[in-house]
This record gives structure tokens, C-alpha cells and sequence, in this order.
């Protein structure tokens, strides 16, 4: 998924695309990289201007297109998969800063100088320039560090700290390069398609008309970082393409690389990693137009999952070439030396991932949807509904220990027959809700701290009744199931069948005379199979067919006679597993879903059900906020810069995968596919509780050797095989992502 998520957005990168594919190759690039160095304006930038793709997200009274800062952000994506040459990217970095300013006349001016193409680039307070206020006007000392399309600049937005009488403050001024004579060093930039250079100077009279006023450093960064988040997101989506095409036709062994299991998922990790980094460069342009707090929170997360992460995930795209991508003429070691660039001027990773760790114990990333009400009655009558919910008696859990969310009463009972429970299941169990209805349905019940009803494992088990099931059927399981007066289980893996479900065991022999089947054989890592009263059941019916083919589904109840479930203790010392022994079984007719031999198709339906759960945390606490919880009370090493920074990184994959779960949100009210969202949640998911975890054990130190520690960190490292096995293991569903997603071979 790239960083588009409505039909224009798709339609404004295809036409950078075509843009760059027509004017601006890597094959022309790479014939003019000393003239780029230099400075010098590539041949495309008149096209450019004139397209108007440099001004997209000026205000139209300004010269511009009136666009917003995630339109620019696409454009630039793409512009990034394209290694497009030349001062683009420094350019809109400093007039979308410039658009952060205070509504005035300077800015207006500022902005009409880019709009009509000049070029430009920004010098970020603490780049090594002060100021200081003299009788004459400002006077500008300081040699900066390295400075993105210096060379290239028409006029550059400086940002100075004060050292008089207001030190530590900034003050910024756009200055004419014109004016500048001898103040421009030239630096041999890693990225060899765009200039490098310093700034010096040496009590530079500036005049006060040069100021402009209304910028606030945070709010300046936080745009920079977003757009050079953005190009590092198309940086690792080109690098991912590459070597994924690369590695379906190279063979070896006389196979096609990409059928090596070490080999896919080196590739599906580096689609995680891209995934995540358009999430996070979206998710920090959207952020600019929310207060301060949120675009810092943003702007961080994305300088650590985008350019913080990009070298590494090329680095990984130029192992999947093998040494051909070591050499100068693959265009890949281009994309890895802009990446290494970006990840440089983004600023040091582990002291964004520290103040994104310090900020997250104060604040936390708002990813509340905004609607437009296309339809305000409805979202009446669910407020009406909602409201007559709370008048009734809280939900009670039906035995003791059991999730909250998963009680039954009088107010569940309503929300079940309004179709409230579970609205996106079809009429008339649900309300057949669209991606809009379903957004309203959550703001509703988030406006009174209500919490939305959960069958669970029935989440899982009876969409795949209501996909595949009798009408008989979905009347007597589904009313049930979501007043929380039926609880279901999942009786799937096996001893020897836990990721490969095909190869399971258990059979299940039709008994004619008694009009059903009888089923022998043995299941294991079962949740919540001792006290559930229903079990979807996948077993062997036809040991003769192909090993998916032979395949039934059954829903069986867990009270039958030879039912036996046998708790398995866990590491945690809880037993929320169980094995089950099935035998002599008997299942009637009625309980068969679908037809025999269809098990493996309706199992896909319920496994896909179970993966988005997981995916999208089941409403939980994740490890980030047990350990900022940790954080905050001044567990032992508290203090130490190594957990604000581990912490920051945890955070900033967290904020990603929110963002990428309501980017995939927002697709679907546009009519677009979510894309990849589910199976990279998963993992993303598991793997960002797998860091947390390790990181609260170092947090605790010798207070970890006590199995209750307060915030259950030890707790949290235990119950980890539970995240990183449950609904198909990680290495399972990197599999699934490269043969899947990516189009491996099996």
C-alpha cells in the first residue's frame, strides 16, 4: 500500500508517475549526477513548475493549488520511488514550512516566490546559525551542518537561534542566495542525485524585511520530517519491487530464489517495513493540521519508522540482489545512498526515538476518525439506541475471570437485537453497516465510554456460519452467540497439525443411520475450550481425497458425550489453553457447515476473521503501555537514556500500525481495498510486543528475578508465545504475506 487512500490521491500519483517516467528516469539521472552535485537545475524543472507539482499545497491566494500537506506528501512519495533529481525536495520542504507560519504578509510573499518556482531549501534551528538583534538589523553568525539542496536554492528559510537577550529563542528569516557570496561550501553528498552544501557566515547583516514571522521550530520540523519520511517511503517501496522482481526469476539450485522460505521472508519483513513507513509519513503530514502535541507525537514516530529504518530495509532489498546489487551499475545502491541521506538530515534516530519515549508518558497519538455525516439520522438513531443501552444494568461476565467485554445482560441484549453488537455482520443479525456506518457506530459508542460487545472466539467462528451456513443454522447460533449467552471455541490445531492444518488427523466418519457424523481425534492449543459451549470444528472426512480437499467443517457441541477437555497449564501459570479429545463424537447432520469436503474454503473465512482480531490488539494494553506505565511510577533504570529510547522505538512502530489500521479505514470508505493491512498488523503487532517485552526486562532489572513485579513486565514476556503463536505463527504469516502479497512462489 502507498501513502494514497482515496481515489484522487491514486489518481495524483499516477500522474506523478507518468511525470517522472517521461522527463526524469534513473537512466538520464544517472547521466548528469555531477551536474546535480553541483547544484545545476535539471532539464525537467521547467515540465515541473509547469505541471504545478511544486506548489500543490500552497493556498490558492498565494499562487498556489490550495492542496494540503498529505497531497504533497503523495506527490513526493512517488517522486522518491522515482529518484527524482534536483532541488524538488528541498524545495517543497521549505515553502510547506513556510505554509506553517502565522497568516501575514511576509508569508504570502515567501510563498508566491515558490509558487512561481523558485527554488528553495531550510536551514532547521540547531543546524549551527544564531542570531542576534544589532542596531542596524539582525546579524547572522555560524557555520551549519550539511544542508539538503543548498546549492540549488533561489532562497533559504534560516532558522537562527537568538543569542541576545531572548537567547534559546528562533527567529526566521528567507533569504535571496543572490545576497549570500561566499557563504554557500560545497559537501560531496552521499546522495549523488541531489546537491549538499554548508552555510557560513560571519555577522551577516540581515534586514528585519527578511523576517518571517509566525514559525514555530517544532511545527517546521515536524512538516520537514513528514515530506523526507515521505520520500524514504517511496525510497523502500521501489527498493522492496525491485528485489522482489528480482528474486521470482533468479534461480538457483534450479529453483527461483524466491521460493527459499529465508528468502521470503527476508522480503515480507522489508513489505512490513514499507508498509509501515508510508503509514508513518502519512499519519505525520495529516498530523500538521492538529495541534502541537500531535504533530511532534507524529512527526517523531515517522522519523524513526521512515528514515530511521530505511537504510536498513535497502540494505535488505540489495542482500535479495545478491552481488549484483553491490555493483555501480544497479540502480539500487542509488536508493540506499538517498536513504542513508534522509536517515542523516532527518536528525540522530536515537534521540528522536528518546523524545518521542519522554513525550508518550505525557501523550498519546489521536487517531480519532473525522466523518463527514452523509447520513445524521442514522447516526441519531444509533445515539438514541445507545443512549437507551446505558439506561440498563451493566453487562455481567458469565463466570468469574472472563473478559469484561464479553458479558451478558440487558444491555447487551438490546445492542444485540438493534443489531448494534455487531453491526457489520449482515442483516438481520447485523445492520449490514458500510466502512461509514461501522465509523459512526465506533465514535457513538466512544462518546459514552461505552465498550462495544465481543463474542470473542463467535467473532471468529460465526461470520464464517453466516458466509457458509443453512438459515437454520445462523438463526440458532448467531442471536445467541451475540447476546453472550453462547461462547464458542475453535477446534483447529492438532499434536501434529498446528500452522499446517491441512495435515490434521481427526476424522470424521458419516453415520447414515443416525443422519450425522462421528468424529475421533484430538486437538490442542484450544482457547477458552473449557468453558465454551460450541466449537467450530475443521476434521477429515475423506481420507482418500487431496489433503485439502478431504477436508469438513463441523460446529460441535462441547457438552456432547466424549467431549473431554483437559486444561494445559501455561509458562504464565494460567491455563487458557486446553487439548481437547474427541471420542466417538456424534455430530448431526444440521451441524455440518456447508458441504462435506468444503472445510479447507470455510476455514480461510475464519482464520481471516481471526488474524484482523489479533491484528488490531482485541482491545488489550499492547507491552508499550505496561512499560510506560513502568516508566512513569520510576521503576528501577527509569531514568536511563536506553529505555526512553527503546520505549520511543516501541512507540513510534505502535503509532504506525494505528496508522496503518486507520489508513486501512479510510480506504474502505473510499471504495478502495484495504491492501495488506491485516497479515502486516499481525506481525507488526507481535513483533513490536516482542521488543517491549525485552525492553521491560532490562528496565527492571534485578526486580525482573520476582515473578510480580507491578506492571506485569515479567508477566509480559511470558505470555509472548500466546502473541507470537496464536492465529498462525509470525514465520507462518511471513509466508503467507510474500506467497500472498507479494507473489513468491510456493
Amino acid at each position: 500500500m502507498a501513502l494514497p487512500v482515496t481515489e484522487e490521491h491514486i489518481q495524483l500519483a499516477d500522474s506523478v508517475r507518468d511525470f517522472t517516467a517521461h522527463h526524469a528516469s534513473v537512466a538520464e539521472t544517472r547521466l548528469h549526477l555531477s551536474r546535480y552535485a553541483a547544484g545545476d537545475r535539471p532539464k525537467h524543472w521547467d515540465a515541473l513548475v509547469a505541471q504545478g507539482l511544486h506548489r500543490i499545497h500552497i493556498d490558492e491566494a498565494d499562487g498556489g493549488d490550495g492542496g494540503s500537506l498529505v497531497d504533497l506528501a503523495v506527490v513526493v512519495e512517488e517522486t522518491g520511488r522515482a529518484l527524482l533529481p534536483g532541488p524538488f525536495l528541498p524545495t517543497v520542504t521549505a515553502s510547506a514550512a513556510v505554509t506553517t507560519a502565522a497568516a501575514g504578509v511576509r508569508r504570502s510573499e515567501v510563498l508566491r516566490c515558490f509558487a512561481d518556482g523558485t527554488t528553495g531549501a531550510v536551514v532547521l534551528p540547531g543546524s549551527g546559525v544564531t542570531a542576534r538583534l544589532g542596531a542596524q538589523g539582525w546579524v547572522l553568525t555560524g557555520r551549519s551542518t550539511p544542508v539538503l539542496g543548498l546549492l540549488s536554492a533561489d532562497l533559504l528559510l534560516v532558522g537562527a537561534e537568538r543569542v541576545d537577550d531572548a537567547a534559546g529563542d528562533a527567529v526566521w528569516f528567507a533569504l535571496p542566495v543572490q545576497a549570500l557570496a561566499g557563504a554557500l561550501l560545497p559537501e560531496e553528498g552521499v546522495d549523488l542525485t541531489r546537491d549538499l552544501g554548508r552555510l557560513r557566515l560571519t555577522d551577516a547583516q540581515v534586514a528585519a524585511a527578511d523576517l518571517v514571522p509566525g514559525l514555530d521550530a517544532d511545527r517546521v520540523r515536524a512538516a520537514v520530517t513528514a515530506l523526507y519520511a515521505a520520500d524514504a517511503s517511496g525510497v523502500v517501496a521501489q527498493s522492496l519491487r525491485t528485489a522482489v522482481d528480482h528474486v521470482k526469476v533468479r534461480e538457483q539450485f534450479g529453483r527461483p530464489v524466491g521460493s527459499f522460505q529465508a528468502v521470503k521472508h527476508k522480503a515480507a519483513l522489508l513489505l512490513l517495513a514499507s508498509e509501515l513507513s508510508a503509514a508513518a509519513a502519512w499519519d505525520a503530514a495529516r498530523s500538521l493540521a492538529q495541534d502541537g502535541t500531535q504533530s511532534r507525537l507524529a512527526a517523531a514516530a515517522a522519523a524513526v519508522v521512515g528514515p530511521g529504518r530505511a537504510v536498513d530495509a535497502v540494505l535488505d532489498a540489495v542482500t535479495l540482489l545478491g552481488g549484483i546489487g553491490f555493483t555501480w551499475e544497479h540502480d539500487i545502491h542509488l536508493y540506499w545512498r538517498r536513504a542513508i541521506s534522509l536517515n542523516a538530515l532527518t536528525g540522530p534516530v536515537p534521540t528522536r526515538a528518546s523524545d518521542l519515549g519522554a513525550l508518550s508518558l505525557t501523550a498519546a497519538r489521536d487517531f480519532d476518525l473525522e466523518l463527514e455525516d452523509e447520513d445524521p439520522a442514522f447516526r441519531e438513531w444509533v445515539a438514541e439506541q445507545l443512549d437507551a443501552a446505558m439506561t440498563l444494568p451493566p453487562n455481567l461476565p458469565q463466570r468469574p475471570g472472563a473478559w469484561p467485554a464479553s458479558g451478558t445482560g440487558p444491555r447487551r441484549t438490546l445492542l444485540a437485537d438493534t443489531g448494534l453488537a455487531a453491526p457489520h455482520w449482515p442483516r438481520p443479525y447485523g445492520l449490514d453497516a458500510s466502512p461509514a456506518q461501522q465509523a459512526v457506530i465506533a465514535q457513538e459508542f466512544a462518546k459514552r465510554g461505552l465498550e462495544r460487545p465481543s463474542s470473542v472466539i463467535g467473532e471468529w467462528a460465526v461470520p464464517t456460519v453466516l458466509a457458509h451456513g443453512e438459515e437454520e443454522q445462523k438463526r440458532r447460533f448467531a442471536v445467541p452467540t451475540l447476546r453472550g449467552e453462547m461462547t464458542w471455541c475453535q477446534l483447529f490445531s492438532e499434536p501434529g497439525a498446528g500452522s499446517d492444518l491441512a495435515s490434521l488427523s481427526t476424522r470424521a466418519v458419516q453415520d447414515r443411520d443416525r443422519g450425522g457424523w462421528v468424529l475421533n481425534g484430538q486437538k490442542v492449543w484450544t482457547s477458552s475450550a473449557h468453558e465454551a459451549d460450541w466449537g467450530i470444528c475443521l476434521a477429515r472426512s475423506d481420507p482418500q481425497a487431496p489433503r485439502h480437499k478431504g477436508l469438513s467443517c463441523f460446529l460441535v457441541d462441547m457438552h456432547s458425550p466424549g467431549v473431554e477437555v483437559r486444561p494445559l497449564r501455561q509458562a504464565t501459570g494460567e491455563a487458557e489453553f486446553n487439548e481437547v479429545f474427541l471420542t466417538d463424537v456424534f455430530v448431526p447432520d444440521q451441524c455440518l457447515l456447508g458441504r462435506a469436503g468444503e472445510g479447507w474454503k470455510l476455514t480461510a473465512t475464519t482464520l481471516a476473521n481471526e488474524r484482523l482480531t489479533i491484528g488490531s490488539g482485541m482491545g488489550g494494553r499492547d507491552g508499550a503501555e505496561r512499560l510506560r506505565d513502568a516508566v512513569r511510577s520510576g521503576t528501577p533504570a527509569a531514568d536511563a537514556p536506553a529505555v526512553l529510547e527503546a520505549l520511543g522505538s516501541i512507540t513510534a512502530t505502535r503509532i504506525a500500525l494505528h496508522a496503518l489500521g486507520l489508513r486501512s479505514t479510510l480506504r474502505r470508505l473510499s471504495g478502495l481495498q484495504p491492501g495488506a493491512a491485516a497479515s502486516v498488523l499481525k506481525v507488526g503487532s507481535a513483533l513490536a510486543d516482542r521488543a517491549a517485552a525485552a525492553t521491560g526486562l532490562r528496565l527492571l532489572g534485578a526486580e525482573g528475578a520476582v515473578g510480580t513485579d507491578a506492571h506485569g513486565l515479567v508477566q509480559g514476556e511470558l505470555q509472548l508465545p500466546s502473541v507470537l503463536i496464536g492465529g498462525g505463527t509470525v514465520e507462518i504469516q511471513l509466508n503467507v504475506i510474500a506467497e500472498r502479497i507479494l507473489g513468491l512462489p510456493r
